[in-house]
């Protein structure tokens, strides 16, 4: 595994957008890439708000040249202030951004919640396993595959 991980790093820098309002399931995101050395930076956000402002170069994000395009967007679906599938919606939506993988990462099994998302183009639907090691284990298979694994164009900056 540890080859594979070089590897990976070696290619380019990884930016992963991570937009979480749950402290403990970001903080097990994060230490997940940064075990296996995946992502050389995951940004994180706790609302739909502050992730779009930073995706459209909006208010305290308004300088391009500071703040790279992710390669992955790990999104949930219950999120303050603007709702998982609104981001989602205006990722898809925007030439831009459209071509930046998104996963959604959420507790919500409900099949209205899956088919709202693949609707809206969503990449992948994750559920979170309840248990600690469940979840690490989805993470690091998340990672790898997204981040390794997966060739897609970069969007436009």
């Amino acid at each position: 595994m540890e080859e594979f991980t070089d590897y990976a790093m070696a290619e380019e820098p990884r930016l992963v957008m991570l937009v979480e309002d749950n402290v403990d399931h970001a903080e097990l995101v994060i230490r997940t890439m940064e075990e296996h050395r995946i992502a050389n930076k995951v940004q994180h956000f706790l609302d739909g708000q502050s992730a779009l402002d930073y995706l459209f170069h909006r208010g305290e994000f308004s300088s391009v040249t500071n703040k790279p395009r992710p390669h992955v967007i790990l999104l949930d679906l219950r999120l303050p202030r603007v709702d998982g599938i609104d981001v989602l919606k205006a990722i898809k939506e925007s030439d831009d951004l459209k071509a930046i993988p998104v996963v959604v990462l959420t507790t919500s099994e409900a099949e209205k919640d899956v088919a709202r998302a693949y609707y809206n183009h969503a990449n992948s639907y994750l559920v979170k396993p309840v248990g600690f090691e469940e979840f690490k284990k989805l993470m690091d298979d998340l990672a790898f595959y997204w981040l390794g694994w997966n060739t897609n164009p970069q969007a436009k900056e």
